[in-house]
């Protein structure tokens, strides 16, 4: 693992404590094979955490070619700041090394913010690739060549794989183990409570992603306000003083998707909000965000959340 300073406390140990607990089930259940021999290194003698704790880390091998390097994100609180990190000489060094390993053959893995760091490296040019949900747009921004979906939580690509938000760190550890021993990763899920997670849009905030471009906020704000009335891609240009085609084009170049799709994701997050209050049945609900049947506003929670509506209200109990 490839520390930084200002690594991201929980999506550090939880690698490491995902890597030490599959070691451990493994030494108990299956004879000690696998095992996953794990260095923490640095580009310099020593990380800082983001809550300022000291990480003692080995030097870097000049001949060095290790099976994965797993980059943790650092964190950072806006986009700018991201940037500005983005640019310290230590990460600088740190891109030019993990061209070295994968030039040797190495694998690289990185989750939520860490995956600006390989993407900045350009090896997951034209590569399928996901991030942090919250910052996507300005992933979209700063690396155009990288094809991105941050509605998936896990994408393997040709250089190793990328992870989304925070908690992705876990999640890519377990697909790494995953892919030497499916056993050991499903006991090693149940230890940890935990399991390989598919997709993050339950998590997703739709209203976060708008603050990205004035544009998508003046389209937000417009959608919230006719979630009853349906789509129109007319009416709502004509409402932000723009073209169809220019509205097309900034959802697609900021949200990675198009208009219908975001006023679609608006519709699902305001009919989780109402199948959360009670006295709510699910045909009144259809009706408040632009449906005629509960049969369509069901089906579409079931292909976004992967949940119909008795767990969405479960989950929510």
């Amino acid at each position: 693992m490839l520390a930084l300073e200002g690594v991201f406390d929980t999506g550090l140990t939880v690698t490491l404590d995902a890597f030490s607990t599959a070691n451990s089930l493994s030494a108990r259940l299956f004879g000690g094979t696998p095992r996953f021999d794990v260095t923490l290194v640095g580009v310099r003698r020593k990380a800082r955490t983001s809550q300022g704790l000291t990480v003692p880390v080995q030097p870097i091998k000049p001949a060095s070619r290790p099976d994965w390097v797993i980059l943790p994100a650092a964190i950072a609180d806006t986009p700018e700041e991201l940037f500005e990190k983005l640019e310290r000489a230590d990460v600088r060094e740190a891109k030019s090394q993990l061209l070295k390993w994968n030039s040797r053959g190495a694998r690289i893995g990185a989750a939520c913010m860490g995956t600006f760091i390989l993407a900045g490296t350009g090896l997951l040019d034209h590569q399928e690739a996901t991030t942090t949900w919250s910052l996507a747009p300005f992933f979209r921004q700063w690396f155009p060549q990288v094809q991105l979906d941050e509605s998936r939580m896990v994408v393997p690509c040709d250089i190793g794989i990328t992870a989304g938000s925070a908690m992705g760190h876990l999640d890519l550890a377990l697909w790494i183990i995953r892919q030497t021993s499916p056993e050991l990763a499903g006991i090693v899920s149940r230890y940890l409570t935990a399991d390989l997670r598919s997709s993050q849009v339950p998590f997703i905030i739709p209203n976060h992603l708008a603050q990205a471009d004035p544009m998508i906020l003046h389209f937000e704000r417009w959608a919230r306000l006719n979630l009853k009335d349906g789509f129109s891609l007319l009416d709502a240009s004509k409402a932000l003083a723009t073209s169809a085609r220019t509205l097309q084009r900034r959802c697609n170049a900021v949200l990675g998707k198009s208009p219908l799709a975001y006023f679609q994701d608006l519709r699902v997050e305001h009919a989780q909000s109402l199948i959360h209050r009670d006295g709510h049945d699910i045909e009144a609900i259809a009706t408040q965000v632009g449906y005629a049947e509960g049969a369509t506003l069901r089906t579409l929670l079931r292909n976004r959340l992967g949940r119909g509506v008795r767990e969405i209200r479960a989950g929510f109990e």
